[in-house]
């Protein structure tokens, strides 16, 4: 019979530094695991099992893929522009979850694979981002903003954020590429050296970029006062949406349970986990909000706003893919060219010569 033996599992003290996370203390993989070894530690609990499963599922089993083939199929995406958007936004959550089931599964096969794996992370957290963005200039934007400078260089803006931000949050785990580290010599700065900074960098890297894709919600909810300020019960929806975002933004940067009680949460329960849960539930009414907002709005806002073109959806959405594949290219290529080792001089037994005397 086929027997299939699944990896054991190790603690803090018998991985390398570069695999702990702060006040788990068990359950961690075998570093420089197999590919083979890293799908099979999917089927087995250890600190990052949750972390897999909270995304995939709700991503590839159950919900996004099923909207956005809904919207693909059901609906004339090839020829009414309006939906393209939409299309845009629900193709974002489908791909940030999966890049994120793929940095916990493969991250525990080297040290160069964990950085790797998580840069594409941060690059599709960038173009969820982006996905919001064009899904709000279309849709959600209040009726008063509809055709000033803000609408107009909304989306462009956020193209640009998700340069700045996925360069910020690959820069908080190593450092300048071509700088700061190679394949031997991994110089983990600031993320070694400056635990503190490291965090404070990837925590802007990705509050900043929910905060400004938000302003036009912000304003609506918070803010506009009178006609014009598009007040619908859309507006339950997204202010669901901001608590969970919020507190997911809250676990990630506190690493709350687990810093209470090391060890208690090493397989359930932790953070990271509860950070997947609230951004899984968070984008759930996120989608729900902008469908609806869309539905509610459509009429007005094709007679009243500007038309949706490509550049304002696929194409900003192609531009930010690559540019963020560049971004991870220029990352990850330092690691895997390694300079020659210096060669250790001989020290020799002889006296040195005297040096001869300058004829100036």
């Amino acid at each position: 019979m086929l027997s299939l033996k699944l990896p054991r599992v190790f603690s803090i003290n018998q991985v390398p530094k570069v695999f702990h996370e702060d006040s788990i203390i068990s359950g961690y993989r075998q570093p420089c695991s197999s590919a083979t070894d890293c799908v099979l530690s999917v089927f087995q609990l250890t600190n990052e099992t949750l972390n897999i499963w909270t995304h995939f599922l709700p991503t590839w089993y159950r919900y996004f893929l099923w909207k956005l083939l809904t919207v693909v199929f059901m609906q004339d995406v090839w020829h009414d522009a309006f939906t393209w958007p939409l299309v845009v936004f629900l193709a974002s959550c489908c791909m940030y979850p999966l890049a994120s089931s793929c940095a916990h599964t493969f991250s525990t096969m080297s040290t160069r694979a964990r950085h790797i794996c998580f840069f594409f992370d941060y690059g599709a957290l960038s173009f969820y981002s982006l996905g919001s963005a064009i899904a709000y200039s279309a849709y959600v934007i209040p009726d008063r903003w509809i055709g000033s400078t803000f609408s107009r260089y909304y989306v462009p803006i956020a193209v640009f954020n998700t340069v700045l931000c996925t360069s910020l949050a690959c820069y908080s785990r190593l450092g300048s590429p071509f700088l700061h580290y190679n394949h031997d010599v991994t110089k983990r700065l600031p993320e070694c050296e400056r635990p503190k900074l490291s965090k404070a960098l990837r925590v802007v890297a990705f509050a900043y970029p929910y905060l400004f894709d938000n302003i036009p919600v912000f304003y609506r909810i918070f803010f506009c006062v009178g006609e014009g300020c598009t007040d619908n019960e859309t507006n339950l929806l997204h202010y669901r949406h901001m608590a969970l975002a919020f507190l997911t933004g809250f676990l990630f940067a506190t690493h709350l349970p687990e810093r209470l009680a090391p060890g208690c949460f090493d397989y359930i329960g932790h953070s990271h986990q509860l950070f997947h849960v609230c951004g899984i539930l968070g984008t759930h009414y996120q989608v729900e909000s902008i469908v609806m907002d869309m539905a509610q709005r459509r009429q007005w806002l094709l007679a009243h706003g500007p038309p949706v073109t490509f550049a304002s959806s696929f194409g900003a959405g192609l531009l930010c893919v690559v540019l963020s594949l560049g971004i991870i290219c220029a990352f990850s290529l330092p690691l895997f060219w390694a300079p020659a080792a210096p060669r250790k001089q001989k020290r020799s037994r002889r006296p040195r010569a005297a040096p001869k005397a300058s004829s100036d």
